[in-house]
């Protein structure tokens, strides 16, 4: 963590700068750039974003509704047709349908069990690490011409100091399993005492003086040229301009077109005081409404920053069990539903404007789906046997709905797709298998786990 402050005056939060992965697990940040730099032709130049819907999201809500099924059964939001001749979404999505086109959903898509955890992001299949370490390991902590970290998981707090805290209740977003700290996702706005212990504070004055900056900066170290490297100047200068420069900028929406802003900006759609108090997750569904659009922008940001993975998510708000704590399938979808909508589509028009749709995959999905009956309090229960799942971008094939589900929405009627399925195709989408193949610096278990996934079918 850098912060920087003016001693001629005095400033508030809004002028801090604020920045962090300086020499993590023992690495100095050129150092990281030197080791992404050796790995490039490994890495395409694409990014991922993976929104993941904290508590299990209803496949017959969102993207599958059957409502040829019994009332009890059939999306209990109705449906709404889509810009795909014969597929219909659930009702809460009518900007999402007219973008369907653009999209790709997978019906036959499973994460196995019901449990409340954060697979598929952090699961065995990605070796108890979050998934874009994985990506990390490979890559590098840091983009080697940016200097952007190629990891960054983004919760409310990025943008809005007054949300809550992440809950980690489920599993922990931050996991590296066996690889290392160095390869942590940087979670901005976090708090947490690894940004409190890597904060330098340095006058502007300090700041304007390059030597002195580079000597008060202790993780930045000289190093030696080897061969094959390119020389160590270039890493030293570019760990400078990282700290003092554009990575900085990404994070801060206030650098952001406020007409972008605006059109992103979610919390006008559900107002907390059109969410019912009853129900004991009212502060996550408020938490939600204001940050979601706005994370998604970040992340966008990110990624046109150079950053590689992107883990975006709200608290808990998907669990719909219509109990003391969760609300109704029908009433839960307005509060969560239509921001995500909203969101999503939002993102998508801008990414289609800005000419990102084959350098950047947005993943939508959650831990787990719901019941195919709806319980008696009109929610419904754990369900692992379905989940909804949508795609867009990466240069993927898009304008389709893949595999079926059976008439109940519980399971996959055509052949299923896992979470082995989508992390084979979000690793294609950003690494070279050819060369990953090849690579003998890497844990062996990472490349062998890695290049024996299959992606989903129809999507390459």
């Amino acid at each position: 963590m850098l912060t920087l402050f003016d001693t001629s005056r005095r400033l508030g939060r809004r002028d801090f700068l604020r920045i962090g992965s300086l020499g993590l697990g023992g690495l100095t940040l050129p150092g990281l750039l030197a080791t992404q730099a050796q790995a490039a032709p490994l890495i395409k130049n694409k990014s991922v974003i993976f929104l993941f819907l904290h508590g299990g999201p209803s496949q017959t809500e969102t993207f599958d509704p059957k409502m040829t099924a019994p009332t009890g059964i059939c999306s209990v939001t109705g449906e709404t047709p889509t810009s795909i001749p014969g597929i219909t979404y659930g009702s809460t999505f009518q900007r999402l349908a007219k973008l369907a086109d653009r999209t790709s959903i997978v019906r036959s898509f499973r994460t196995g069990d019901g449990n409340h955890d954060i697979k598929p992001i952090v699961c065995k299949q990605t070796l108890g690490a979050n998934m874009g370490s994985l990506y990390s390991r490979i890559a590098g902590a840091n983009h080697p011409r940016t200097g952007m970290p190629s990891n960054v998981a983004v919760f409310p707090r990025a943008v809005d100091e007054m949300t809550q805290a992440r809950n980690e209740g489920f599993g922990k977003f931050s996991a590296v399993g066996t690889l290392g700290q160095a390869f942590a996702p940087f979670i901005p706005g976090d708090g947490g005492a690894l940004q409190k212990d890597m904060r330098l504070e340095l006058s502007r004055e300090r700041l304007d003086d390059r030597q002195n900056l580079l000597k008060s900066l202790d993780t930045i170290q000289r190093e030696l040229d080897r061969p094959g490297m390119v020389g160590v100047d270039r890493f030293r200068d570019q760990a400078l301009q990282t700290i003092v420069g554009g990575v900085a900028d990404a994070f801060d929406l206030s650098k952001e077109d406020p007409r972008v802003i605006e059109r992103y900006d979610t919390a006008a759609l559900v107002r907390p005081d059109q969410i019912s108090r009853k129900w004991n997750n009212y502060n996550n569904y408020v938490d939600n409404a204001k940050t979601l659009g706005k994370l998604l922008l970040l992340a966008r940001r990110l990624c046109e920053g150079g950053c590689g993975f992107v883990t975006v998510t709200t608290n808990f708000v998907w669990d719909m069990h219509a109990d003391m704590n969760n609300a109704t399938m029908d009433e839960g979808m307005q509060y969560m539903g239509l921001p995500l909508d909203h969101a999503v589509s939002a993102f998508i028009e801008d990414c289609e404007a800005r000419g990102l749709s084959d350098d950047v995959l947005l993943v939508v999905t959650g831990e787990m789906g719901r019941t195919p009956k709806v319980n008696a309090k009109g929610g419904r229960d754990h369900w692992g046997g379905l989940a909804p799942l949508m795609l867009y971008g990466g240069g993927l094939k898009m304008g389709q709905v893949i595999g079926q589900s059976t008439r109940d929405a519980g399971e996959p009627l055509s052949e299923p797709q896992d979470i082995g399925n989508l992390l084979g195709t979000i690793m294609h989408t950003l690494v070279d298998f050819g060369q990953l193949r090849l690579e003998s610096g890497l844990p062996q278990d990472l490349v062998r786990g890695l290049t024996s996934l299959k992606p989903i079918d129809g999507l390459t």
